[in-house]
């Protein structure tokens, strides 16, 4: 049986702590690169000031390393903290969308308040009762009990070439009226699109989605629609 690694990192965390390791994990691609403190203030809305007085609360966690004029790198420890935080968060939200009925525009900010419940027994149980689910609504991958993340072959719709068709397996959550705008026009996980026509003059595309009448869709949204090719 496997075992779930989150519970051997346990420790205490605030909710503004684990924001920030949250946001340090998505800005470092997962930990790969080295992250500046004014791309975490502008991603958490912050002053500079005070993401320096937390990232010398989480240096002494030894959640993070910071090397003055580098930046920072999330440890192996903080890694784990952030991916439970994310795995919560994403649990909760197909909890919300398949149990309770809620649209895919109306979880973020719910899932924000409940992914800092702290009780592993709950979000194991939680994962259970949804029978283990892989993605959330909006298609990102849910971390497993051993923190692991498997994506399969993708890229954005607004990469795909004239005549090319595939599966939408993800789409930006970032802004509800997107996700609602999104719905509208029949784009959810599972549609299929056909690129008819591209406009090089602003990347915008003529696209078919599931077979319905044709309809121009610009580049900007396209960019956050990710496509499995058929």
């Amino acid at each position: 049986m496997s075992k779930n690694i989150f519970t051997f990192v346990f420790m205490k965390m605030t909710l503004s702590e684990e924001n920030y390791l949250k946001a340090i994990y998505h800005l470092s691609d997962g930990g790969e690169s080295d992250v500046n403190t004014n791309s975490i203030a502008d991603e958490l809305n912050t002053k500079a000031a005070s993401v320096s007085d937390m990232i010398r609360k989480l240096s002494e966690k030894n959640v993070i390393n910071y090397q003055k004029y580098k930046g920072v790198q999330i440890s192996k420890k903080g890694k784990l903290i952030a991916l439970e935080v994310i795995r919560k968060h994403r649990l909760w939200e197909v909890f919300l969308v398949e149990k309770l009925g809620y649209q895919w525009d109306e979880v973020h900010d719910l899932a924000e308040q409940l992914e800092h419940i702290q009780s592993p027994t709950l979000i194991n149980r939680l994962d259970k009762f949804l029978g283990f689910p892989t993605i959330d609504p909006h298609g990102d991958p849910i971390p497993n009990e051993q923190g692991e993340i498997v994506e399969g072959p993708r890229k954005p719709l607004a990469q795909m070439k004239l005549n090319q068709s595939g599966i939408v397996v993800k789409v930006s959550d970032t802004d509800p009226s997107l996700l609602q705008h999104l719905a509208k026009i029949n784009i959810r996980l599972g549609a299929q699109v056909e690129v008819i026509d591209k406009v090089a003059f602003d990347g915008s595309l003529l696209i078919k989605i599931n077979g319905h009448p044709e309809l121009y869709m610009s580049g900007k949204i396209a960019e956050g629609i990710m496509i499995a090719e058929k």
